[in-house]
């Protein structure tokens, strides 16, 4: 069974990007997600986009839910036996806790994709903001792209693209738009990894909410609105699925950018999660 883990920072085109590497597959696939809160919503989307997928909420693989993801994958391997297991970790993971898991489970061959938002991904690494996290999702992965290279001008990317290669120059680089790579993923071998680079994972508060009562659109635009400018504490990352008067929407909001679609299907419980630092948790429960 051949193994992708899919990581990058909270953001960054995670699941967009297996969206995209899916979407045309002939083969038996399970992706295994990890969203980083009680309420799940990354699974919805994957299953609304006819992908297999089984959540793993509420904690992060790398550590808290590290036993869980053993014994998860064990029943995958021999419940659903799929040809291709892809594991998305929360944004908060450390990839190299999953490769443990990996090689405690003798799993190979294993090809970790890491995926970074040109739009923040240098200011980030020169402030040390994130320390060795960041370093590990970077030096562990085989395969990098360099994501949201159309909010940015040509002088940023190449920036990004040669700090990104000068971190980890075994790599293999691609610049995209919307996690997209042309042709299939490259088959690697997975290379020396970074194996002494610290295990860490992001200390970050997090809140999940089921919303009840059915709301209109022009509450959740005017409620992300908010949260982007700081009014609900400081929110680095918030996602829902809702149900509005204009039908089913994903809502989404990634360090002040706030995006929004249309779902596929309709949003039987409306949820949210938050993720950040020093949040208004009483004024958010208001939903």
């Amino acid at each position: 069974m051949k193994t992708t883990i899919v990581c990058g920072l909270l953001g960054a085109g995670k699941t967009t990007f297996v969206q995209q590497l899916l979407r045309n597959t002939r083969e038996k696939t399970v992706v295994l997600v990890n969203d980083f809160g009680e309420t799940g919503i990354d699974g919805e989307i994957f299953s609304a986009d006819g992908i297999e997928a089984i959540e793993l909420p509420s904690g992060c693989v790398c550590c808290t839910l590290k036993f869980d993801l053993i014994t998860t994958i064990q029943k995958i391997i021999v419940t659903l036996s799929p040809e291709h297991l892809v594991i998305e970790p929360s944004g908060v993971a450390s990839p190299s806790g999953v490769l443990e898991t990996m090689e405690t489970l003798k799993i190979s061959p294993v090809t970790v994709v890491g995926i970074v938002d040109a739009t923040e991904f240098v200011e980030l690494r020169e402030s040390q903001m994130y320390g060795s996290f960041f370093e590990d999702q970077i030096v562990n992965s085989d395969i990098i792209l360099v994501n949201k290279t159309d909010l940015v001008d040509e002088e940023k990317v190449r920036g990004t693209l040669s700090l990104v290669e000068r971190i980890n120059p075994r790599a293999i680089v691609f610049s995209t738009v919307n996690a997209a790579i042309p042709g299939p993923l490259p088959q690697v071998a997975g290379g020396e990894r970074e194996t002494n680079v610290a295990r860490s994972h992001l200390q970050f508060e997090s809140m999940s909410l089921r919303i009840r009562e059915a709301k209109e659109y022009g509450f959740y635009e005017k409620f992300f609105g908010d949260m982007a400018r700081g009014i609900y504490g400081n929110v680095v990352r918030a996602k829902a699925l809702v149900q509005t008067d204009e039908g089913p929407f994903r809502f989404d909001l990634s360090y002040g950018s706030v995006d929004k679609s249309p779902f596929p299907q309709y949003v039987t419980e409306s949820r949210l999660v938050v993720i950040g630092e020093a949040l208004e948790k009483e004024a958010l429960t208001f939903l």
